[in-house]
């Protein structure tokens, strides 16, 4: 790609056209409207979502599991169903991928580390994958993720590196990288991932997909993430129809989550919901950021298609500092969480940026730990107020491009932890609110942009429906990397 191109443009170079377009390259809300349609079947779109695996996962290392065999037997039933006129459930014949942190029958989830057992045992889905499961989703595989999930790319010393499908030298973000770089590139259109401090918005940012951080507890999780109440279950797709989709599939109740929360309406019935009379506060660097000046243009690009809309736009700061000293020392504490049943043999195989980050706060007080949850309680009561003035907030996704594979900062970067350049996510982690990322340009060197749509808790709904009209209105959201 020559030339920045950050407005809100026709699909260029590097898309599929309509006429290329194979089985992997629908959206789940396609391939379930071909289906209703008799022109595919479950089987038919299985097997070309594996092709594409093996076509295409050798670039970019997006996932650690595959098990078609699995995937035609639930692709068999699920066209029986169609055949029948019987399809049950929201997904019925539609592949899905799961990030390898989450519990899933018949498949070690190994959470991209050397210290889990790959011999299980393996009997239990977590409750989002038993409710793709119960949706008859056709699960096909894991996606990979950093070592057990710490930090914001995707390489772990188990699975390697997972890199960016626009540039294989560069991440493709974390850590749920493997998801991103797969639901881009046609391996499987949706995909679950998790987010603790940006972990489905970083690497949706990177790769140009969609994804969706819900409220905390609007998606059930069990076993409890070590990093507390930070760590989101959340949809990604290549379009927030998709997302949304797979929003209402994994919501709601569970025995086994007592935080979860009652369903809160129907995100996909949400969609069509107008923008024109919206209250959306514009922030291009939350008051702190430095921001590079392709994504600082294709931000504003970005927010001239909302006031094009009819949304009442004011650029405006929320009105905090940067929280990453409390987020660190939440975060770090769970790395810390995670590993304190390892004996010396085993930390010796972590990834050393894991065990450094848990030593970092080995010292920490209960009492420096209630103050950095201060920090946060005060920022949720900011953002709640702030929110009563805006229905939406929007921001960058992120303030700089992919940079090298491989590596947790960029090089020359004057600090040493993920989270130094990650200042839009985070915040929102600790606020516990609903933020999504849409493809919202590119840059000079070809690499995706990210708006992230923030909304006041329990607002889910209205965050998905504002990114689905942004992608009814703009078209980065179809561009894909050209094969090879």
């Amino acid at each position: 790609m020559t030339g920045a191109t950050t407005g809100a443009g026709a699909v260029g170079h590097g898309a599929i056209g309509e006429g290329a377009r194979s089985a992997a390259d629908l959206t789940a809300t396609e391939l379930l409207a071909a289906y209703r349609a008799k022109e595919l079947s479950p089987v038919e779109a299985t097997r070309a979502v594996l092709d594409r695996v093996a076509e295409r996962d050798g670039e970019v290392n997006a996932f650690c599991l595959v098990d078609a065999d699995a995937a035609l037997a639930s692709a068999a039933r699920s066209e029986g169903r169609w055949a029948r006129g019987e399809p049950t459930g929201l997904l019925d014949g539609v592949p899905v991928s799961i990030k390898d942190v989450l519990l899933t029958t018949g498949w070690p989830t190994l959470r991209g580390s050397r210290t889990v057992d790959p011999a299980g045992p393996w009997t239990v889905d977590g409750p989002p994958v038993a409710r793709v499961r119960g949706h008859n989703g056709v699960m096909f595989g894991k996606t990979t993720t950093p070592d057990l999930g710490w930090k914001g790319v995707t390489d772990s010393p188990l699975t390697g590196v997972t890199r960016n499908p626009w540039d294989p030298t560069r991440t493709a973000g974390g850590s749920s990288g493997g998801s991103a770089a797969a639901v881009l590139l046609g391996m499987g259109p949706l995909s679950l991932g998790t987010d603790g401090g940006g972990s489905v918005r970083i690497p949706a940012g990177f790769c140009g997909v969609t994804a969706h951080k819900p409220t905390y507890g609007r998606v059930p999780h069990h076993p409890a993430s070590p990093f507390g109440t930070l760590a989101h279950v959340g949809p990604m797709a290549r379009t927030a129809a998709d997302a949304a989709l797979l929003l209402d599939v994994v919501s709601g109740t569970d025995a086994r989550d007592p935080w979860a929360l009652a369903p809160a309406g129907s995100a996909v019935a949400a969609l069509g919901a107008p923008v024109a009379g919206l209250r959306i506060a514009a922030s291009p660097t939350l008051g702190y950021v430095d921001v590079h000046p392709e994504i600082a243009a294709a931000f504003t690009a970005a927010v001239e298609v909302f006031r094009a809309m009819g949304a009442d736009v004011e650029e405006t700061d929320p009105g905090f500092g940067d929280p990453v000293e409390a987020f660190e020392l939440l975060w770090f504490a769970g790395a810390a969480k995670s590993i304190e049943h390892l004996g010396p043999a085993e930390r010796a195989v972590l990834d050393p940026g894991l065990r450094e980050s848990a030593e970092q706060v080995a010292e920490a007080s209960a009492l420096e730990y209630l103050d950095a949850m201060a920090v946060r309680n005060t920022l949720g009561t900011l953002m709640g107020e702030f929110h009563s003035r805006y229905h939406l907030l929007l921001t960058p996704t992120l303030p700089i491009p992919a940079f090298e594979a491989g590596v947790e900062v960029p090089a020359g970067w004057p600090r040493k932890r993920w989270t130094s350049w990650t200042p839009f996510t985070y915040p929102f982690n600790m606020t516990q609110q609903p933020a999504a990322s849409v493809p919202c340009g590119f840059t000079s060197r070809g690499l995706p942009v990210g708006l992230q749509i923030v909304g006041p808790r329990h607002a889910d709904n209205a965050v998905l429906a504002a990114a689905h009209a942004f992608q009814q209105a703009t078209s980065w959201h179809l561009r894909r990397p050209s094969a090879g």
